[in-house]
């Protein structure tokens, strides 16, 4: 216990546990405003985007904020990537709603709570691996699904309707039903919107000036970072214009736009994220459970922490410059954030693409910037709660679908088709698995099928089948399996061996040099194996087995098992003949061979030459 209490406090594991340790000694005053103008630039991006995110979870605006200012402090301490903004993110929004189902705030806190514990255990365990079972296609066809689904979650606010479901294909049947509801204003007002955003995005990569940068004034290089944060900020400064227009209109009563409404202005409270939560349904009140809501979250419970950890990792891996990621180090730090983020009633976060590009282009120096993020959602809950009230819905769901259509991976497909076509099997399998059923299965369906075709290709490896010729001219044959002999394809491997080997009388060589695992099962069947060939007095020679596969293999004590390990031994094996009685049942003993050997390979009388897989020592 001693020991691990003081490697667990060592020096070594402390600067990797908490970051924050490794860079704060050595911060300049360039990292700090370096860190000031990305926190603030984020900021801004953070809080429209933190209020339409509440939307797609199916909760009041303000929660949104209320999961956007702790994670962003924790992550600071505890996080490795610079670049990461800890927050609410439009696919784990998503994978909130269709877990919590409706039920309220309560359940959504809750969820974020048991996601940042299952993350540290996670964390803790060394579990981080665990994401190398998503493949590329698999996560790209749950994204763009997600994305897909965001879309269409958006559509009733975007048209001013209302609708239900928590599928693509239920939420879009109730649209049609709902679509004769649309209300003009909110129409207009959210398609303008969407137009907009997408020209602002174009602003903020638009350049004036020479294209060397060398040959660029102070002018051209102050209006550029004028365009850029202007472009980066469009967000915010929509959600401002937008917020002017729909106070105007409510000034005479009843506002033509669907509005957030008023949003509690102030912190929210320090408190224990809700075991228990009673509700009100109809005229009568319902109590559950810690159980009960752990069994309304369903799986959810397992599948947020683990998306929440591919999307962070993915974001780390696009701004590491070619590092490592930790991600064990990633797992402790969005778990420890996401358990801040419930004891101030938010929902679970993750790190974000969108919000990381706009840090890492804003010259980010170090995870400090996060405090300027959080502190920044904080004063505008403390100070401009009671503005946020005017903002419309469709202002919101279109910064929603402005941002997460180029979230459809189509520009994948065509790379996969040229590589590997079989791999879009298991993506478009999830696409569609996703959009018909809700996402949490849509990803489970994609990873099993994912599961059997790493199995199949276990279970049915290639095997190149040679026919070679010694120095002095004797052919053999060679197959070489192109990896490990195992329980799945031992088997397999072990027909082919048998089949071919049957068509051609020669000496046969299993080339192992790509099998570095065996188990028991194939070594039984080596053992079955040598034993046939040892009945059909046909040689059978392994090459380049591992010594540990060796050993494993000797355990059974096979049947005249042979294994060398180079190209001149193998010439001595089939130059070192036995030779067969004519009736074709005996075998010369090894001191009989060694007889024969001596003797210039002249056998006993009545004896023909066959080669065999006898080794002479």
């Amino acid at each position: 216990m001693h020991i691990w209490l003081k490697r667990a406090f060592s020096q070594k594991t402390l600067l990797k546990r908490l970051p924050v340790l490794s860079w704060l000694p050595h911060y300049s005053t360039e990292d700090a405003v370096g860190d000031l103008v990305a926190g603030i630039t984020v900021g801004l991006t953070v809080i429209p985007q933190s209020l339409a995110y509440a939307s797609i979870v199916g909760l009041p605006a303000q929660y949104g904020l209320y999961g956007s200012f702790m994670g962003c402090i924790l992550y600071m301490v505890f996080g490795s990537c610079k670049d990461v903004p800890m927050g609410p993110s439009a696919v784990i929004s998503l994978l909130t709603f269709q877990s919590v189902r409706g039920m309220g705030p309560e359940h959504a806190v809750l969820l974020c709570f048991l996601t940042g514990v299952i993350q540290v255990i996670m964390g803790i365990l060394g579990l981080g691996f665990i994401i190398d079972f998503i493949s590329g296609p698999v996560s790209s066809g749950f994204t763009s699904a997600a994305a897909l689904m965001i879309v269409t979650s958006q559509m009733k606010d975007l048209l001013g309707i209302t609708a239900e479901g928590s599928t693509f294909i239920e939420v879009w049947g109730s649209l049609f039903k709902n679509m004769h509801n649309t209300k003009l204003y909110d129409s207009v007002l959210g398609f303008v919107c969407i137009v907009v955003l997408l020209l602002m995005r174009v602003l903020a990569n638009f350049k004036i000036g020479p294209k060397d940068d060398e040959e660029k004034t102070t002018t051209h290089r102050i209006l550029n970072k004028a365009i850029w944060l202007t472009g980066t900020s469009r967000n915010a400064i929509l959600v401002v214009i937008c917020g002017i227009i729909g106070h105007q209109l409510s000034l005479s009563g009843d506002s033509p736009l669907n509005l957030i409404g008023p949003i509690p202005p102030g912190l929210p409270a320090f408190q224990l994220p809700p075991f228990t939560v009673t509700l009100e349904t109809g005229n009568s009140t319902v109590t559950y459970s810690f159980g009960d809501m752990c069994l309304h979250l369903g799986s959810g419970i397992f599948i947020v922490p683990l998306v929440a950890l591919l999307e962070n990792i993915a974001v780390c891996k696009a701004f590491s410059n070619g590092k490592p990621t930790d991600a064990t180090q990633e797992l402790l730090a969005i778990g420890i954030s996401n358990i801040g983020n419930s004891f101030v009633q938010g929902f679970p976060g993750t790190g974000a693409l969108a919000r990381s590009a706009v840090n890492n282009s804003s010259g980010v120096r170090t995870t400090f910037g996060g405090l300027y993020t959080g502190l920044l959602v904080m004063l505008s809950l403390l100070f401009f709660a009671d503005c946020f009230c005017f903002i419309p819905k469709s202002c919101l769901a279109a910064i929603i679908i402005a941002a997460v259509i180029f979230m459809v991976e189509v520009k994948v497909v065509v790379p996969i088709w040229k590589t590997k076509k079989n791999d879009l099997i298991p993506g478009f399998a999830t696409l569609f698995a996703c959009l018909i059923l809700q996402l949490e299965l849509g990803i489970l369906v994609g990873i099993g099928l994912n599961v059997v075709f790493i199995l199949y290709n276990v279970a049915r490896p290639k095997i190149m089948i040679e026919t070679k010729k010694t120095a002095e001219g004797t052919e053999y044959l060679e197959l070489t399996p192109d990896r490990c002999l195992i329980f799945p394809s031992v088997e397999y491997v072990c027909n082919l061996v048998v089949k071919h080997s049957m068509r051609n009388d020669m000496p046969v060589v299993i080339n192992c040099s790509h099998i570095f695992v065996s188990d028991y099962t194939a070594a039984k069947v080596v053992d079955r194996l040598t034993h046939e060939f040892s009945k059909r007095q046909q040689p059978l020679f392994f090459y380049k087995l591992k010594p540990s596969i060796v050993k494993m293999f000797q355990g059974l004590h096979p049947t005249e098992f042979v294994d060398y390990e180079d190209e001149n031994e193998l010439e001595s094996l089939i130059r070192g003949m036995a030779f067969k009685d004519v009736t074709g049942v005996k075998w010369l003993q090894k001191d009989e061979l060694t007889n024969v050997v001596a003797a210039g390979g002249q056998g006993p009388a009545g004896t023909v030459p066959k080669m065999t897989q006898h080794l002479l020592q």
